[in-house]
């Protein structure tokens, strides 16, 4: 079983248990625990099914018209605003791991410097190799190609392979990765100031995270009342399915001229750079640089993601190109499900880490 999960950890001066850690996936029979040798091939395809399997329920819900028009706004807000703080409060508090300075220090810094390094690339090599231009996708390609999916999909793999500690780190990693979505991804595509962007980091996530460790440096996390936690516990368990849910919904707006889903440049460019030298560049990092055996994991995991949903929300909102942005995800994902154990396997074994 993974590190920390269902495990009761009784709180200081309280006689109520603390609730057991959240975990969106039941551990895969015979999978490793990370002490062990690295999970195979799949084990791993096991452990993403399910999560590939949630989005088509989504976009089912969607095109049967359980959820749709103000629903879809509302429930995306649920999960941002309160589920996912909730899941990073539990996260956080009570973890060993994120005691150490170079897991709290260093993880945002690698967020924000992978995900604008995969920004700049992709917008230099979408103009110079691939021929877009600002007005036929340019600045949408690089956002999207740019940006993997470092939440909804990385969070509930990170924590059925390594549980608690590690899906700490990959919470403080994510704060560096909506920096840089935020400034570099929205100057980027809209040619908006850095100071819009910082304003939109001001947000109950970014809020939650600083709080949590607080709380967890401090020391006051035994302090906490249970009554509390299992509060924030039963909304923290409902962020991974509803999330996976809620991204099915918004691509199945998109699904409706399916000759429109693929474009052969941006496509297969996507694939390229997405799937292909971004985790290469990533992984050395995790190699070669000074990472924590946690954050070495999180970025071997990162490095195996496919493009991020929410640069289509960017899109439509500051002047890009949705479809663009649309083509690049479904691309991306539909090959993520063969490539994400492929990469996470391969880079497990290459970094040195289990």
């Amino acid at each position: 079983m993974p590190e920390g999960v269902g495990k009761q950890r009784p709180y200081e001066n309280s006689g109520i248990a603390r609730p057991a850690p959240f975990c969106p996936l039941s551990p895969v029979p015979g999978l490793p625990t990370p002490d062990e040798t690295m999970p195979t091939y799949w084990q791993l395809l096991l452990i993403i099914l399910p999560v590939f399997g949630l989005i088509g329920i989504g976009v089912i819900i969607r095109r049967v018209h359980w959820i749709e028009g103000e629903a879809e706004t509302s429930l995306i807000r649920l999960v941002v605003n309160l589920c996912y703080p909730c899941l990073i409060f539990e996260s956080v508090t009570g973890n060993a791991a994120l005691r150490e300075p170079g897991n709290v220090l260093l993880p945002p810094l690698l967020g924000f410097g992978t995900s604008a390094l995969g920004i700049a690339l992709c917008l230099y090599l979408g103009r110079t190799v691939l021929g877009l231009t600002v007005g036929t996708g340019l600045r949408t390609f690089a956002l999207a190609t740019g940006i993997c999916n470092y939440g909804y999909l990385a969070l509930p793999v990170t924590t059925a392979i390594w549980g608690r500690e590690t899906q700490g780190v990959l919470m403080v990693h994510n704060v560096g990765a909506e920096a840089a979505v935020w400034t570099v991804g929205v100057l980027v595509l809209s040619g908006l100031s850095f100071r819009e962007g910082w304003h939109r980091l001001l947000n109950p996530i970014v809020i939650t995270l600083f709080v949590a460790i607080g709380v967890n440096l401090s020391g006051l996390s035994g302090h906490v009342p249970g009554v509390v936690m299992n509060m924030v516990h039963l909304l923290a368990v409902c962020m991974i399915p509803i999330g996976l849910l809620m991204v099915g919904v918004s691509l199945a707006s998109y699904l409706n001229g399916l000759g429109d889903l693929f474009r052969p440049k941006v496509t297969l460019g996507a694939v390229v750079l997405r799937l292909g030298l971004l985790p290469v560049l990533i992984l050395c990092m995790a190699r070669w640089l000074p990472c924590s055996v946690e954050l070495k994991r999180v970025l071997v995991v990162q490095a195996a993601m496919p493009s991020g949903v929410f640069p289509i929300v960017l899109a439509r909102h500051y002047g890009g190109q949705p479809m663009t942005a649309v083509q690049i995800v479904l691309g991306t994902t539909a090959l993520g499900i063969f490539t994400i154990p492929l990469w996470i396997h391969v880079g497990l074994a290459w970094v040195g880490v289990s």
